[in-house]
């Protein structure tokens, strides 16, 4: 009997490297059915984009009906599309890919191999390089994984990608994690399961740009950083504890000079500077602790994680 692999790719302003996809995946596909007899459907979602991407999509279901579409309403997020084509996915396995081809579609016979042998539940990969890439952008990125984990329980694998073929089981696990303020890199690892890594070099996008800014990926950072460690919190309290510590310390100090002595108090640079250095941190803690507090006020609103605008027809349930 064969199986279901479903294919979840997001999409932002994709229209140049769409067609690239679908033909350099197609040829693994075709190779998968014929020798593994696996059967493909692909899930598109379009995140609001501003180009033809969505126009393609329609003509792409239109020729083969293996392929679905999704549009939303705006521009929700990567998240947002990968939640939503996961919940659209009815494959035996689910894998998650880019379509800029970053993610190498070679890959997806050994990982599918992976996942049948029955030892793990979840095939991932990870970049072992960064060529290409900015060292400003890589010095920062590496400086990410090891700040979430040094203070998290969930370890997060540094270069990471999304490109990864889960079991079903493992798909409903994270589909169960609901929660509006997505880190799917976390979610990935929270859930557990059996997972085998994959190690690559970087690819280069095969056409296009990407829509990942530094400052997009400093918020993305931010999330996942308040999503799966607590530590700035501790840190902000340490910060308090330390420099109440040094003041009792400071005014002792200044007594004991004065009635012992008789210095005078003098010296108002050094007073200025050091009233600005507390009052930067007392700001920097306020600031780690609203953090928090803007994430957990927009989970408790529960406003849907997207709004579908458009979608292909539903197909059959056997």
């Amino acid at each position: 009997m064969s199986k279901l692999l479903s294919i979840v790719v997001p999409c932002y302003n994709e229209e140049e490297v769409l067609p690239l996809f679908c033909e350099k995946v197609g040829e693994i596909t075709a190779s998968l059915k014929k020798d593994k007899d696996i059967d493909t459907e692909y899930i598109f979602v379009d995140d609001g984009s501003s180009d033809h991407t969505l126009d393609l999509m329609r003509q792409y279901h239109l020729k083969d009906g293996r392929i679905h579409y999704i549009s939303f309403s705006r521009n929700f997020g990567k998240e947002a599309g990968l939640y939503a084509g996961l919940k659209e996915a009815k494959g035996d396995f689910v894998v998650v890919m880019d379509a800029d081809l970053q993610d190498p579609p070679t890959l997806l016979p050994e990982m599918i191999d992976t996942v049948e042998s029955g030892s793990y539940d979840c095939c991932a990969t990870r970049r072992v390089t960064r060529t290409g890439e900015s060292k400003v952008r890589s010095f920062f990125a590496r400086l990410f994984y090891k700040l979430v984990n040094h203070g998290s329980d969930t370890e997060i694998v540094d270069g990471a990608r999304d490109f990864r073929l889960m079991t079903r089981k493992m798909t409903d696990a994270v589909l169960s994690m609901s929660e509006y303020n997505r880190f799917s890199k976390g979610i990935f690892s929270w859930v557990g399961f059996n997972t085998k890594w994959i190690d690559y070099e970087n690819v280069e996008r095969a056409a296009g740009t990407t829509s990942w800014s530094f400052r997009k990926l400093f918020h993305y950072a931010i999330d996942g950083l308040v999503g799966y460690t607590t530590r700035p919190l501790e840190l902000a309290a340490w910060f308090g504890f330390l420099f109440s510590f040094i003041s009792v310390i400071g005014i002792i100090v200044i007594i004991v000079k004065k009635l012992a002595f008789g210095d005078p108090v003098a010296g108002w640079a050094s007073t200025v500077v050091i009233i600005l250095f507390c009052s930067g941190i007392q700001l920097l803690s306020t600031g780690i602790i609203g953090e928090y507090l803007a994430k957990t006020y927009l989970e408790v609103k529960k406003r849907p994680i997207y709004i579908v605008k458009e979608k292909d027809e539903e197909p059959e349930k056997k």
